[in-house]
């Protein structure tokens, strides 16, 4: 039985859809996330083009930058943990990949190539929504018309995909159940009705990588599971610390709450004891510090 690499590593997610060799992976994946739509013939890699823009963890964030032959151009990009300020860094990237385009001198006429941004999240985020797949665009508020999809970001937000290999209805649906499960699989599904998931078979095979590659590779997932690890224990350490500091604070607040409960609770049963001794309200006030209504209710 083969095993496969784990996606979810820059080595693995450059090895699936970011070399030569695997471009018709990457053709069949964006074709069957466009079906219907468009259909792209070929690309070209651009990633020695793109400048590094955000200085994350590398081991949790990798992206292939590539071009098609009608000039529009596609960042494909795994996200391993949810990071702050999101989706505002998102619609700069595009922005950026937009702006670029431009040209010096007046015979530009702002001829722009529509910017695709194929987000892979391994992640809840909450200002996206609920569901696997968000798509975009810039629309009429009024209309709810697209207005323009020259600027298209598409979120997949694989915690929400819960298929099983039996129930995926289209090559997208079996694209995104291999890339989830790839790891944990022990052989290649719709690798016998598919030449293309058999090639992944054959790229994705741990077995298939050079010493060199493999030495990369198991150094990736060390990093990957490290990094993962550290982050997991800092939200942990915070929620403790957070449970911790609002423990104490309501303890002392209940406490606090409780003296005054109490002193309270003595001082009424003072202006009872001194009502029954047929003491005037007035005085009974300036014992207790009680008010009138407050000893009054207590007749």
């Amino acid at each position: 039985m083969a095993k496969f690499i784990n996606p979810f590593t820059d080595i693995g997610f450059k090895r699936i859809f970011g070399q030569e060799v695997s471009k018709p992976l990457l053709l069949h994946f964006l074709n069957s996330l466009l079906a219907g739509e468009k259909e792209i013939v070929d690309i070209t890699f651009l990633d020695k083009e793109q400048p590094a823009m955000y200085a994350d963890d590398r081991s949790l964030i990798y992206d292939i930058y590539c071009k098609t032959t009608d000039g529009e151009h596609i960042i494909v990009e795994m996200q391993n943990k949810e990071q702050p300020f999101f989706k505002k860094r998102s619609i700069y990237y595009v922005s950026e990949a937009i702006s670029r385009q431009g040209e010096r001198g007046a015979e530009w006429k702002y001829d722009i190539k529509s910017v695709y941004l194929v987000a892979f999240l391994n992640f809840k985020i909450d200002d996206i929504g609920t569901k696997f797949r968000t798509d975009a665009v810039l629309m009429d508020m009024q209309t709810k018309e697209v207005f323009s999809n020259d600027f298209r970001m598409i979120y997949l937000q694989l915690p929400y995909f819960d298929r099983q290999a039996d129930e995926c209805e289209n090559d997208f649906e079996r694209w995104i159940y291999v890339l989830k499960n790839m790891e944990a699989l022990k052989r290649m599904p719709f690798a016998a009705k598919d030449s293309v998931f058999a090639k992944i078979a054959e790229i994705a095979d741990i077995s298939a990588l050079s010493k060199e590659e493999r030495m990369k590779y198991d150094e990736g997932i060390r990093k990957y599971r490290d990094t993962i690890c550290v982050m997991d224990y800092a939200i942990e350490k915070g929620l403790k610390e957070g449970f911790d500091k609002g423990l104490k604070e309501g303890l002392k607040e209940g406490m606090e709450k409780g003296i005054a409960e109490g002193e309270k609770k003595g001082r009424y049963d003072i202006a009872r004891n001194l009502l029954a001794m047929g003491l005037p309200i007035d005085s009974i006030m300036q014992a207790t510090g009680l008010s009138r209504d407050e000893i009054t209710s207590l007749m």
